[in-house]
């Protein structure tokens, strides 16, 4: 018997000291200055307890209900000069992905409709090239934004490299966002591909800053990186000026003929779930107001696993069955786990994109992002207070 109190005095102890941390993370509000040590320690913490401090973290911030579900478009496949060792898409690799040309404005619209359709609220476009260089692609691809802008969706592009001018037409045209992500740490990331820098990458981001687009920048696991090299990312962009708005996770869909793919089937393993998780939970909370994007690979996990994955802060996904050159699951398949695990589509336009608000959007697709509970400020930690005596 004593014993059993024992026990259930320290699971009461454990109790309030997690419900004391959601207290202060709920004061403590968005960080900047992050230190390397104290994203590593929560990346390694006991894998249920950075579970439950992610998700107090996201219920601070979102309605947990809610995940966005966005469409990714591939208008230009194939044939890119750059050389990331991760790419189907690459000239220098031989891999069954050809070079086509830039799909038609006519096109892509269709595309658009269909995703909307399926319940999509952002739809981004993608071209596989080193940047914008052709006056006459990038004119076409100004005229896919505003028209699937006005279709009432946000919109996003993945084009590569990107000038300050080049972004400023693009903000004219009415892009929401453009992703462009890090993909893994500084150190580690000459490993991955030697066509471009680090600094490049930065640069093509304070760009898109600049014009006033929202930045959507995240890396991918399964690239040979270590822990160490995760932390070095998470901790690159919790270290930004301003958090991206939408951090993506990645992971690593292995294909055939590109370096880091056939290392992967040679070796036979993977991304595991507790990888995902850890890197979300751990995004979730050094960068609380940023949507986290579950990306490429989930086919790899379970309805199970994806589950905990939202618990631990993901809030957004791409549907549609494929992810560029890559397999995803279908609209049917997630409307059917959003239905099993009770969650609903984020409108457009809400939650960190609010500001990005065009004129034209319905005034019942208004601010749906919880501002924040209010939590019980707690003057001290309660699992400090001296214990009252308990005579058996």
């Amino acid at each position: 018997m004593a014993l059993a109190f024992v026990k259930r005095s320290f699971q009461a102890g454990r109790q309030a000291q997690w419900r004391h941390f959601s207290a202060q993370t709920a004061v403590a509000g968005v960080r900047h200055d992050w230190t390397r040590e104290e994203i590593r320690e929560i990346y390694h913490e006991p894998l249920l307890e950075l579970i439950f401090r992610a998700a107090s973290v996201h219920r601070s911030y979102f309605n947990p209900r809610e995940v966005q579900q966005s469409t990714l478009l591939s208008i230009k496949t194939g044939g890119c000069g750059e050389n990331c060792g991760y790419c189907s898409q690459s000239q220098s690799f031989k891999t069954a992905v050809k070079p086509t040309p830039m799909m038609q404005v006519d096109e892509v619209l269709e595309a658009a409709r269909r995703a909307k359709e399926a319940g999509s609220t952002r739809f981004c476009m993608g071209t596989a090239w080193r940047g914008v260089g052709q006056k006459n692609a990038f004119k076409h691809i100004l005229t896919m934004v505003k028209e699937v802008s006005g279709m009432g969706m946000e919109t996003c592009c993945t084009l590569g490299l990107l000038n300050a001018e080049q972004a400023k037409q693009l903000k004219e045209a009415g892009l929401t966002a453009y992703n462009h992500n890090l993909d893994t740490s500084p150190e580690h990331y000459p490993n991955i591909v030697s066509t471009r820098t680090y600094a490049d990458r930065l640069e093509t981001l304070a760009n898109v800053r600049e014009a006033g687009i929202s930045v959507c920048c995240g890396g991918i696991l399964g690239i040979a990186e270590t822990e160490e090299d995760r932390v070095g990312l998470l901790h690159t962009l919790a270290t930004l000026p301003e958090h991206p708005e939408s951090v993506p996770i990645n992971a690593l869909v292995p294909v055939e003929g590109t370096p880091l793919g056939d290392r992967q089937i040679r070796m036979g393993t993977g991304v595991t779930w507790r990888d995902m998780m850890r890197s979300i939970a751990t995004a979730r909370i050094v960068m609380p107001r940023s949507m986290v994007r579950l990306s490429a690979g989930r086919m790899e996990f379970s309805q199970e696993a994806q589950a905990m994955m939202f618990m631990a802060g993901a809030n957004s996904i791409f549907t549609g069955d494929k992810l560029l050159t890559t397999p995803n699951p279908k609209f049917s398949e997630d409307s059917k786990m959003f239905e099993l695990l009770g969650l609903t589509g984020k409108k457009p336009f809400t939650g960190p994109t609010a500001s990005l608000r065009p004129s034209w959007a319905e005034a019942e697709e208004a601010e749906t992002e919880r501002p924040g509970h209010e939590l019980p400020q707690v003057s001290e930690p309660m699992w400090s207070a001296k214990p009252r005596e308990v005579t058996f």
